[in-house]
Order: structure tokens, then C-alpha cells, then sequence
């Protein structure tokens, strides 16, 4: 059984696809559309993370680093911690 048209659209904007959504929410305001809205309730379930502490100075280093190269210091930790751990095990 198919969904008419207007089941497929989005509530506000009308779009069906998501650059459709993106344009839309360009060229508009959500306050123009409040009273439309409703609350809703949803779960996120997100990777897990670990924090590990770095020296200050190292850090510093890696600030600098990551920004020279347009990334964040957590990215290029991410990276070279990555390359070393395919280096150990390459020997």
C-alpha cells in the first residue's frame, strides 16, 4: 500500500530528501515555524570514548601541529597513534 504524496513530505518544508530539508532551513527561520513544532523524544547511542591526559607542553606541540595541518589536536593524535600501532604491527 503506497503513502500519498504529502505522507512522504516532511511536515514543514515539504521536502523529500534531505538536501531538499537543508535548502529549505537555509532560506528560513525556525521561529517563523514554532508553533508547528512538537517535542519529541529520541535515544543516541554513540561510540564510546576514552580520554587520555597529555603532558602540557605536548600538548602545546600537538596544538600547533594539528594547526598547521587545518585539523583538530584530537585528529591528529587519532592519526599518528593510529600509524604507529599499523608500524608495530607491519614488523
Amino acid at each position: 500500500m503506497n503513502e500519498p504524496d504529502d505522507m512522504r513530505r516532511t511536515s514543514i518544508s515539504k521536502a523529500r530528501s534531505l538536501d531538499e530539508i537543508a535548502d529549505f532551513w537555509d532560506t528560513h527561520s525556525l521561529a517563523d515555524y514554532w508553533d508547528q513544532t512538537y517535542e519529541v523524544t529520541f535515544e543516541v547511542r554513540a561510540q564510546q570514548r576514552r580520554r587520555v591526559t597529555l603532558d602540557p607542553d605536548v600538548y602545546s606541540q600537538v596544538e600547533t601541529q594539528a594547526y598547521t595541518r587545518g585539523v583538530l589536536p584530537e585528529t591528529l593524535v587519532n592519526l599518528w597513534l593510529k600509524e604507529r600501532l599499523q608500524e608495530r604491527e607491519s614488523a
